[in-house]
């Protein structure tokens, strides 16, 4: 005996009497599901603009942290003193007398505004002025801290004129500016 197939005679018999089979998304599921994508990216966007600050903030200090531990190391290789002079104004800072790892011919600049920090140095104290010299020994002159921000987000990194340790850590803003507002961000 020949048994016919159930879903196909179905299909079939469908078909034959002009029912339509369909198939895909009505343009209200459509619309729902771009709805609800909208609420998602909307919620995590801010999440992520402030993950990239923090990242940036982070970034920026362990930069100067080890520009700092490199010129305390070079110091001590050439039995030499090595400074390194922050521009608060400019953003940037300099090792003084080495060249460019990137640009031989070119000064050891290091431009914290611009991308891929893009990070504010809101002040460099270090022993009352915006300058560290390392000795021949890499023994630094004098105690200090470097502040930077972005966004909302603060990390200093500190230098201990005893052991010439160089230290990240997160921050807050100064005294007196509870809101963070009073140092523009970029």
């Amino acid at each position: 005996m020949d048994w016919p197939r159930p879903r196909a005679r179905r299909a079939a018999l469908r078909c034959k009497r002009g029912a339509r089979i369909l198939r895909g998304f009505s343009l209200l599921e459509l619309v729902m599901v771009v709805c609800v994508l909208g609420i998602l990216a909307a919620t995590a966007i801010p999440k992520i603009a402030s993950s990239l600050q923090r990242n940036r903030a982070e970034a920026a200090a362990r930069r100067i942290a080890s520009d700092l531990n490199l010129a305390q190391a070079r110091a001590r290789q050439a039995s030499a003193s090595q400074r390194v002079v922050f521009d608060v104004a400019g953003g940037s800072y300099t090792l003084v007398g080495m060249m460019s790892p990137d640009h031989p011919t070119a000064a050891y600049v290091v431009s914290l505004k611009d991308s891929p920090y893009e990070v504010l140095i809101v002040s460099a104290n270090l022993g009352g002025d915006a300058q560290i010299i390392f000795n021949g020994y890499g023994v630094p002159d004098s105690d200090g801290t470097v502040l930077i921000q972005a966004g909302s987000f603060w990390r200093s990194v500190s230098v201990a004129a005893e052991t010439g340790r160089v230290t990240v850590a997160e921050s807050f803003p100064p005294v007196g500016d509870v809101s963070g507002d009073a140092i523009p961000a970029k």
